[in-house]
């Protein structure tokens, strides 16, 4: 993030002083293939310059005697941006940080290039990890917490960087002075990381999410034939994350070698991993911990699946709302089952699917064709 230009060898291009030194606007490349493009004042920069690193990171900002000062916004070699505050070159202060699309994922403060102080690391699906960094920069210590979407439910304990060891349910309380509180709910039970593996759904199959349980809840689903479906607790806008689908973590060529009957409540998380809520756990009475799989079809979905990271299941699936979903009213998702033919029998899909398909398609016929 800095360069060490000191006695290495430099080209300059511009205008030079009496001395031979760079004064005014001036490209100056050196021996490192650091190049800097910026106004020089006999040898030292002094006004708005920007460094270009050879491994395609870029500085730039004031600088005053040869030092960077003030606002400067340093990019990252795939396209992550950190805006700071410098004092005599280095981060003092504070500072955001942003990934390559342009997303929020680290405010907080800098001391001598080093994080200090209560920082935020943000994930992409509006999580948050909150508190004072140790020595190191990182989110350690027994007062951290994970801030869930709403900006308002957390879980506050014990965490090592970033990674949740032992919390309670809390609600955090904004106050006047911008300093953050924590409210803990009184007799929470404890959570810990409990990343599920291909045979293990999880530790405490009962314990439901703080979360999730404020947002949704099961019943029967309106959807004949559906079984039970997942409702909303409350009026939610569009985008907001409602319930999370986690599940033991099983391989592609495992789901596609088995009967349709047990891929019922499986979902794709990546390449490699399919998150599967096998039986018996797809009963409320034998699990409950997340919900996510409780929601069902339709063609005309008011919620799509998203990645997540969450701070108990660690990478899961979210469901998220596409548009504004009324309390009580019942969240579906697109089950997304490919729709080309692959055979005789048509679409690679369970049979139940095939006829819902069917018959939208012709209800869609139907009203295009008047």
């Amino acid at each position: 993030m800095d360069s060490d230009d000191e006695n290495l060898e430099e080209v300059v291009e511009g205008p030079l002083d009496e001395d031979g030194q760079p004064h005014g606007f001036c490209t100056v490349t050196y021996s490192s293939s650091d190049r800097f493009e910026g106004h020089f004042t006999h040898g030292e920069k002094n006004g708005k310059g920007k460094f270009f690193f050879f491994d395609g990171s870029t500085l730039e900002g004031f600088y005053v005697d040869d030092a960077l000062q003030g606002q400067g916004v340093y990019t990252y070699e795939e396209g992550g941006v950190l805006q700071g505050t410098y004092a005599d070159g280095e981060l003092n202060g504070p500072a955001q940080e942003f990934d390559g699309e342009g997303r929020l994922v680290f405010k907080g403060q800098y001391k001598d290039n080093n994080r200090c102080g209560e920082c935020r690391v943000y994930y992409p699906d509006g999580g948050c990890v909150f508190g004072e960094v140790n020595e190191d920069g990182e989110l350690t210590g027994e007062s951290v917490a994970y801030i869930y979407p709403d900006g308002l439910t957390a879980l506050h304990g014990n965490f090592v960087d970033g990674e949740l060891i032992e919390a309670r349910c809390a609600t955090l309380i904004p106050n006047q002075s911008g300093r953050q509180r924590f409210e803990i709910t009184p007799n929470s039970p404890v959570y810990s990381y409990d990343k599920s593996t291909s045979s293990c759904i999880a530790t405490h199959t009962l314990l439901p999410d703080p979360y999730e349980s404020k947002m949704v809840f099961v019943a029967d689903s309106m959807i004949k034939g559906a079984g039970q479906g997942l409702f909303a607790k409350m009026d939610t806008e569009t985008n907001t994350v409602v319930a999370f689908y986690n599940g033991v973590r099983i391989t592609h060529s495992e789901v596609d070698s088995r009967d349709w009957s047990l891929n019922g409540n499986t979902i794709s998380l990546d390449e490699d991993t399919v998150i599967d809520v096998p039986q018996p756990f797809d009963q409320m009475d034998r699990y409950c911990a997340s919900l996510g799989h409780k929601a069902n079809h339709s063609f005309t979905p008011n919620c799509k699946y998203d990645p997540f990271i969450h701070p108990r299941f660690g990478p899961i699936k979210c469901i998220r709302t596409l548009r504004p979903v009324q309390k009580d009213k019942e969240l579906t998702v697109a089950y997304g089952y490919d729709h080309e033919a692959t055979g005789k029998n048509g679409p690679e899909a369970p049979d139940w699917y095939k006829l819902e398909l069917k018959d939208f398609q012709q209800r869609q016929a139907a009203s295009s064709g008047h």
